[in-house]
């Protein structure tokens, strides 16, 4: 690979390859070799992908700042834009799409992932929009409650959805504005994150976000990512649903997530909490539900484990035969432990429900459980 040549259409902030160069790992997919940047260096985002053999560079997905507090947050955040449009934020599984001779499915550390590859080939219209993009990437969530990698239920989607939030220049990263990307993907029957509206930035969270907030919380839901129109600065803000779901999944494998994973959620919670709950009363229901979050599902994994159950993330998957190997050949490849549970075929496709075995939480847990003594 021509380092100095990639160096410069990179346009990183260092003069010398080998500061770089060093940082990028060779992966491979189905015979075909590509390179990624493992973390951000040099004012480049992690998993920036180079494919050398289609002489392709597929810059990485930026990293997405977080508000705490609304007021005076998003106007501070957006004092030189004109307009705020707010989008749903989904939970699913973040991918940047992009044709190197095919399409392939980037994860956000530079991955190719077999299954979401196949699952986008199906589902989205690849063809004819890098036929007349082939420039371009297609950012995408696979969401649903039947993936490999999340389990979350949307109205309307009964196993598995893309939906396009992105569509962003394949070399620079540059994206389209909020405007020509909704339209670009309609022109293509992109399905797209709810859009719940525009406003000025002094206005937009009393008139749009704090009511999206409401209404996704009471569903259960993420949150919202906000955008100035053209698309190039970010953040999000969360619901207290969301952050009470990923405390309870968290200490669901107490020994499988780090300090930094649930005082993150915590902080979000204290800070929607001041901003948020206008009485005692509001305070107090808030706090019982996230005690309940943190203790209830590690008690169940605790019993769990004592009565010889497998504790872990359960998924269901569908598709193919070969693209269902394909995945499990890569979730071996990540060292991860798998236990099948149930391997059939419904309606032509093969479905596979299965765990990604908690080995940390299994084995600390069973070790107390038998009397281990813990170093505090």
């Amino acid at each position: 690979m021509d380092h100095d040549a990639y160096l410069e259409r990179l346009g990183a902030t260092t003069d010398e390859p080998a500061d770089l160069f060093e940082h990028f790992e060779q992966r491979s997919f189905d015979g075909r070799t590509y390179h990624v940047l493992t973390d951000a260096r040099h004012g480049l985002e992690r998993g920036t992908v180079i494919v050398e053999d289609a002489e392709t560079v597929i810059r990485g997905y930026p990293s997405i700042p977080r508000l705490l507090v609304l007021e005076p947050g998003v106007p501070s955040f957006f004092e030189d834009a004109e307009t705020v449009a707010v989008e749903e934020k989904l939970d699913g599984f973040n991918v940047r799409i992009a044709d190197v001779g095919e399409p392939l499915a980037f994860t956000r550390s530079g991955y190719v992932c077999p299954y979401t590859t196949a699952r986008a080939r199906k589902l989205l219209s690849l063809e004819g929009f890098f036929d007349e993009h082939p420039e371009k990437t297609l950012c995408a969530e696979l969401i649903g409650p039947e993936t490999p990698y999340t389990t979350t239920d949307y109205e309307g989607v009964d196993t598995h959805d893309f939906r396009v939030f992105g569509v962003r220049d394949r070399e620079s990263g540059n994206p389209l504005s909020v405007v020509d990307r909704r339209a670009i993907c309609e022109t293509y029957d992109f399905n797209q994150p709810r859009l719940f509206g525009r406003a000025p930035p002094d206005t937009a969270a009393a008139e749009l976000v704090r009511d999206a907030i409401d209404e996704l919380d009471a569903a259960g839901r993420e949150g919202v990512v906000m955008k100035s129109e053209p698309g190039d600065a970010m953040v999000k803000y969360t619901t207290e649903a969301q952050h009470h779901d990923e405390l309870a999944y968290a200490f669901s494998l107490p020994f499988d997530h780090g300090r930094d994973f649930v005082f993150s959620r915590l902080i979000r919670e204290a800070f929607q909490a001041a901003e948020f709950d206008e009485d005692e009363a509001r305070l107090q229901e808030r706090a019982h539900d996230l005690g309940e979050s943190i203790l209830v599902p590690m008690v169940e994994a605790i019993q769990d484990v004592d009565d010889g159950e497998t504790i872990g993330h359960r998924h269901t998957v569908r598709g193919d035969a070969d693209s269902i190997d394909a995945l499990f050949d890569h979730l071996h490849d990540q060292s991860m432990t798998i236990e099948l549970e149930s391997d059939r075929r419904e309606d032509g496709q093969r479905v596979v429900e299965f765990v990604k075995v908690a080995e940390s939480s299994r084995d600390r847990i069973a070790h107390y459980l038998e009397g281990g003594t813990r170093d505090e």
